[in-house]
């Protein structure tokens, strides 16, 4: 059968074995990651799946199958089995589910790709991270490793409201870090940054990164940081790099604006939301420039699309405009039952896994300055880059980040390196004190994103710029 047979008959299955609805994604994916420490490989790891999930919908009750065996017999018995178990969970009681109106469409969508990462020769990728890993190690480097990650997947869905989607999104990033290791301290530098970058695009993302020729510095940088002094600790003004504001949005505005956590549905893993929804549309998250936006239709950028796991179009949206909480991720059900008309903001890492409300491309929109204005205007603050650890509460409020590198600002001027540098606040305080924001965004990709038990991973992408914060607590007090 082909993929979208299967599809049709598991869906056909779930509606005779009585399901109101019922959708259903065949998946095939590829994936490869090589990593290399001190100028040798290190591993090769190569995999490949396909299979079909099933969702059904009875009553008040969803219910979810997936095999890995696009047969016939195996697909209509997939369907009926999501139908059973949807029957199973509508008899807890419970007002019966609706779904936001999602125009049938039957399409195909590909990311944009000029170079084929898997057809890129292995010995061309492993050269590239054995010379960055000797580069690190050349310059001072106790550990120095590097690594890539590729992922081609293919989707094809089917609703039985008509929908027919065939998707083609091809992933890649990589990155290196050096560690240096001194008496009683262990330091590291990343580029370009904690985990790498990564997009929805071609090994000419990898290319961009040129990943070799800044491998020097940063060995040097994480030697640097063994016997620079420590952050001090205090309030003062905090200027974060772009990379290290991505995550900051990830935690502090991507997770809370889930509609799935808001309504109390995820309340397992990683917890909650503080955000309540009686005041969207009212609610001031932050200062005047932050303006958040919900886009999956950004070119390149991670948590991109056409369509998404229930075959809602890619769209962009508000989440904030101005300060002010306008917009959430959400699914076609969770809209529902919050009133909203919109939806498109559900995937699944995989065929075997039950879609969910998730990320795609949450980010800033620029703002008026550059980090050279922003460091000239600030008289006395930290400037602090690339993640090294956080926390944050299960409803998404207080946090506390680490970076690897810091630099002193004083008079306008950026000074002296600062090891360990740390900050700390409660999320709509922190937002509302940004009083400078760059032009300078990039586009960060977030591969490693975690939610939901069976637990899954998921790609976002989290555009944003360098910013400064006013009387943010740093460092830590004895």
């Amino acid at each position: 059968m082909s993929e979208f047979d299967a599809a049709t008959a598991a869906v056909q299955a779930a509606l005779d074995a009585g399901a109101r609805y019922a959708d259903a994604r065949v998946m095939h994916r590829r994936y490869e990651s090589m990593s290399a420490r001190n100028g040798d490989i290190e591993e090769l790891s190569q995999d490949e799946s396909i299979g079909l999930g099933v969702r059904a919908l009875v009553g008040s009750g969803w219910g979810f199958h997936a095999v890995p065996d696009l047969s016939d017999a195996a697909a209509r018995d997939a369907g009926r089995r999501a139908a059973a178990i949807a029957t199973a969970s509508a008899r807890v009681p419970g007002p019966p589910i609706d779904l936001v109106p999602s125009e049938a469409a039957v399409a195909s969508w590909a990311s944009e790709c000029a170079v084929d990462p898997l057809g890129v020769p292995l010995s061309d990728k492993g050269d590239l991270l054995v010379r960055a890993t000797a580069t690190m190690r050349e310059h001072g480097a106790d550990l120095a490793e590097g690594l890539y990650q590729i992922w081609d997947t293919t989707k094809w869905f089917v609703s039985s409201e008509g929908h027919r989607i065939d998707q083609h999104i091809r992933e890649c990033g990589g990155g290196i870090s050096a560690t240096s290791i001194g008496d009683g301290e262990t330091q590291r530098r990343s580029y370009p940054s904690y985990r790498g970058q990564y997009g929805t695009t071609g090994w000419e993302l990898v290319t961009s990164l040129d990943l070799a020729a800044h491998a020097a510095r940063i060995a040097e940088e994480s030697r640097e940081l063994l016997t620079a002094p420590l952050c001090p600790a205090g309030e003062t003004d905090l200027i974060l790099g772009g990379e290290q504001l991505a995550l900051q949005i990830h935690e502090s505005v991507g997770h809370a604006i889930e509609l799935d956590r808001i309504l109390g549905w995820e309340a397992a893993f990683a917890g909650t939301s503080w955000l309540d929804l009686a005041r969207l549309g009212s609610l001031r998250y932050g200062s005047e420039l932050m303006n958040v936006t919900i886009d999956p239709t950004i070119p390149g950028a991670l948590g991109s699309f056409g369509y998404d796991d229930e075959g809602s179009p890619a769209v962009a949206r508000d989440a904030v405009r101005e300060g002010r909480w306008v917009g959430v991720l959400a699914g076609r059900d969770s809209a529902a039952v919050a009133g909203l008309d919109y939806g498109g903001s559900v995937r699944a890492d995989g065929w075997a896994r039950l879609p969910m409300v998730r990320m795609t491309n949450v980010g800033l929109e620029p703002g008026p300055h550059t980090l050279d204005e922003i460091i000239a205007a600030t008289d006395d603050g930290v400037l602090m880059d690339i993640n090294r650890s956080w926390s944050i509460d299960d409803k998404r409020l207080n946090f506390q980040f680490g970076c690897e590198v810091g630099w002193e600002v004083k008079n306008g001027r950026r000074g002296r390196m600062l090891r360990n540098p740390t900050y700390t606040g409660i999320g709509p305080v922190f937002w509302r004190s940004m009083d400078m924001l760059s032009s300078e965004t990039v586009a960060w990709g977030t591969p490693n994103c975690g939610k939901g038990q069976p637990g899954q991973v998921g790609h976002t992408g989290h555009p944003a710029a360098p910013a400064r914060f006013r009387g943010v607590r740093v460092g830590v007090r004895a």
